[in-house]
């Protein structure tokens, strides 16, 4: 009885990361919201995660570059990926080791969205200042991407 529910909690884990990558909160949320008791999810993600089926480093990573390629800046992926359960190590990790230049990015976001004129009134420029940071721009990405150094 005890196999057999696992069994089915893990085929169920599988179904879904056959889509898409999932962190490994996300998965134990799904399966608690199904009713599965905590023994059983425990089991199925330990099987998952031994045989390099779920991970949440190729999960995070997946995420990450998903976002970036959307217009999202370095803060609001990260604040995302916290809620989805990754640790505060390994967003760091992906931060590091994403090479991209977060001032061409916002740079790059705000022509998309405004153009390439520059703001012309303070209110547009707080309307494009308020829609950086939204998408998680720094100030520093954000001063950058208003400024005249655009080219």
């Amino acid at each position: 009885m005890g196999d057999g529910i696992v069994a089915e909690a893990r085929n169920l884990l599988l179904g879904m990361l056959a889509r898409r990558e999932y962190s490994r909160w996300e998965l134990q949320r799904k399966l608690t919201t199904r009713g599965y008791p905590s023994w059983v999810i425990e089991g199925a993600l330990a099987d998952l995660c031994q045989n390099n089926l779920q991970s949440d480093e190729r999960f995070t990573e997946s995420y990450f570059r998903s976002r970036v390629e959307r217009g999202f800046g370095p803060r609001r992926i990260a604040a995302e990926l916290k809620q989805r359960g990754i640790g505060v190590a390994l967003i760091a990790e992906s931060l590091a080791q994403e090479r991209k230049n977060w001032h061409s990015q916002a740079m790059t976001v705000r022509n998309k969205r405004f153009g390439q004129a520059l703001p012309s009134s303070p209110k547009e420029r707080a309307r494009q200042i308020r829609f950086l940071q939204y998408r998680g721009f720094t100030q520093e990405q954000i001063n950058h991407a208003l400024s005249e150094r655009d080219g």
